[in-house]
């Protein structure tokens, strides 16, 4: 166990390699000890574990201590929650030895165990720097599990928690991979794992989600869909649910007698110009208005925090700029020049950048930041196609996620959707990707999005884009692709074997 030398930390209660017995009967120990003794009582009362199934973990927070060295305390195996004490606890190193066990207990009690959990308790702790964890055998976690047998997700008003098949500790690292920002896991028919930062963020989140589920077991009791934001129905076709998929249904509204079921995507990555958005309003009205009021917007914001972050990069920019002689790259003065002078210098490469429609960070945070305030003075408003609305409150019902994937930055993407001639559209959106994901005509730039969503497959994912460019490198990373044909889009190829759409209503 690599911890701190005896020095540095509480007067010496640690030693390097091993722990001290004084530390072992610190007042942090002892209060982490009867909080967990605590909660499990708790935890007996809210039906969440039973019998001896269950467990919870923490850290022993000391500031003096940094957090991955930081000692672990673990309920044992084998003991009925409500009868947890203090003295019961194993106490691990930040690696997962057991430091301290608990002293065996008279007939009929069985021989102290640390917990069977202890494996997967350790991954949280070591992939996701938890402060605590909580493993619950709530019923309603395993229900909820059991409802549908061939979803790989636990979906409610867009609450999402991956599913796996009970056992061990690879499928826990993988859905901890495959969901980088969960900190939830169900395993199917067996419980719930759940972490935070620390004991109230876990224990938190676990009654949230308890909540939840047994909100989604009585809407289905209700016949109503609970993974879908408006509760509907759920429509059934020869006992298939029409839940993430779709039936050919005739005029008359009732089901064909030859139906077909199809899947639909499991998520739906936007490109925004020529896709959702007329090029026209890129070109004429966003572009030309960054261009016209960089001046304006950095002399009056010159001394903020942010602007001298984009001049930083802007400058760092124009140095690479200079130094492969790109067109238009200007040297930037020193603050020692003036304000005047360096705002004149960072204008006319800003105008250069915008011309040659380049697609770099420096250049689109900057238009983003003009562009907030353009749209805060109402002197922008965002503008989409008459279909897309439609079209993303049809996919939103079904449960379908939605992305936006564009070159502009992530913020100048939620003010084009959050400020449109239809209103605020990000209700409808999941996430925004930028170019710090990649170059949208990379294959990897696809593949980082994959994973990032987590979906099972690439092809769960459908890419609607105007460049075949683009088009190709999504494919090329499994995922099926659309291409948009839209007022002002430029020509493709002759036979560039994709599906094409001239509204999103028809997808």
């Amino acid at each position: 166990m690599a911890v701190p030398t005896a020095a540095a930390v509480n007067g010496g209660m640690l030693k390097m390699g091993s722990v001290s017995q004084a530390y072992i009967e610190s007042k942090a120990v002892k209060e982490t000890r009867s909080l967990i003794s605590e909660l499990c009582r708790q935890f007996y009362n809210l039906g969440w574990v039973s019998g001896t199934g269950g467990g919870i973990t923490m850290k022993v927070h000391d500031t003096c201590i940094p957090k991955p060295q930081q000692l672990i305390l673990m309920s044992p195996s084998g003991v009925q929650k409500e009868r947890m004490e203090p003295d019961d606890m194993y106490i691990l190193s930040g690696e997962g030895s057991i430091i301290s066990s608990p002293s065996p207990k008279p007939n009929p009690h069985k021989p102290p165990k640390c917990s069977d959990c202890a494996p997967l308790f350790m991954k949280a702790y070591h992939m996701r720097d938890a402060g605590s964890v909580i493993h619950s055998h709530g019923i309603e976690s395993c229900l909820v599990t059991m409802i549908n047998p061939l979803l790989k997700e636990f979906r409610i008003t867009h609450i999402e928690n991956t599913l796996y098949e009970n056992e061990l500790t690879d499928s826990l690292v993988k859905a901890i991979e495959a969901y980088p920002k969960t900190t939830v896991v169900l395993v199917r028919n067996h419980g719930i794992y759940i972490w935070g930062d620390s004991w109230i963020s876990a224990k938190t989140q676990a009654e949230c989600h308890h909540y939840l589920f047994d909100a989604a077991i009585k809407l289905h009791q209700l016949g109503l869909d609970w993974s879908t934001p408006d509760h509907g129905p759920i429509q059934n076709v020869k006992g298939f649910s029409s839940v993430n998929s779709r039936i050919n249904v005739t005029k008359a509204g009732t089901v064909d007698s030859s139906y077909k079921i199809e899947p639909y995507p499991r998520c739906i990555v936007l490109d925004i110009e020529g896709t959702t958005t007329p090029i026209s309003f890129v070109m004429d009205v966003l572009f030309p208005y960054a261009r016209d009021n960089v001046g304006r917007h950095l002399s009056a914001t010159y001394d903020s925090a942010e602007t001298q972050d984009d001049i930083k990069l802007l400058r760092s920019q124009v140095e690479d700029d200079l130094k492969q002689g790109v067109t238009g790259a200007v040297p930037i003065p020193s603050e020692e020049v003036g304000k005047e002078a360096v705002i004149a210098s960072l204008v006319g490469n800003v105008e250069a950048m915008i011309k040659a429609d380049r697609k770099i960070s420096a250049l689109k945070q900057l238009q983003g930041h003009i562009w907030r305030t353009g749209f805060e003075n109402n002197e922008l408003e965002g503008v989409v196609f008459d279909d897309v609305p439609e079209a993303l409150e049809k996919w939103h019902a079904l449960g379908i996620k939605v992305y936006i994937y564009s070159s502009g930055s992530r913020l100048a993407q939620r003010l084009i959707f959050g400020n449109t001639n239809y209103g605020d559209l990000r209700k409808y959106l999941s996430g925004f990707f930028d170019t710090a994901v990649g170059n949208k005509r990379e294959t990897q730039s696809y593949v980082e999005i994959t994973e990032s969503l987590g979906v099972d497959k690439p092809s769960d994912i459908l890419f609607l884009t105007d460049v075949y460019q683009e088009a190709t490198a999504a494919k090329a990373a499994g995922l099926e692709v659309i291409i948009s044909i839209r007022p002002g889009n430029g020509p493709l190829p002759e036979n560039h074997g994709f599906n094409t759409v001239n509204s999103f209503l028809e997808i």
